[in-house]
């Protein structure tokens, strides 16, 4: 359970960390993933720039629960993304989905390791 945390919190570092600097700088390759610069871009670049900061913070201290809780948002949100966007036929929808796989898979292990990590 243990590396599998690590492993979903570096995977999100690895994918944020440069889809953040292409929102900030608008790279070209950012424009034609998620479009023009608008505030709602602004509002998803904030979005996972807290899921940067978080993963982060929960790889320095590894809380299972607080682990937990952040990947269940994140597969919420990513197996949503077909239906937000309308297509299954988009690179962001379907690394998305890829990394929900990976995220609920880690999920599962919390789960069998300490129980319901949403209970006291």
């Amino acid at each position: 359970m243990k590396r599998l945390i690590v492993l979903s919190l570096l995977l999100n570092i690895a994918v944020l960390i440069p889809v953040c600097a292409g929102l900030i700088t608008d790279a070209s390759w950012s424009q034609a993933s998620y479009g023009e610069a608008t505030p709602a871009r602004g509002i998803l670049l904030s979005v996972y720039l807290s899921i940067l900061i978080a993963s982060f913070l929960l790889l320095a201290f590894r809380e299972p629960r607080s682990v937990a809780a952040l990947l269940s948002v994140q597969i919420l949100y990513k197996i949503t993304t077909p239906l937000t966007v309308g297509t299954f036929h988009n690179h962001v929808v379907i690394s998305n989905l890829g990394i929900a796989v990976f995220h609920t898979i880690t999920l599962l292990f919390i789960w069998r390791a300490i129980g319901n990590p949403f209970r006291k």
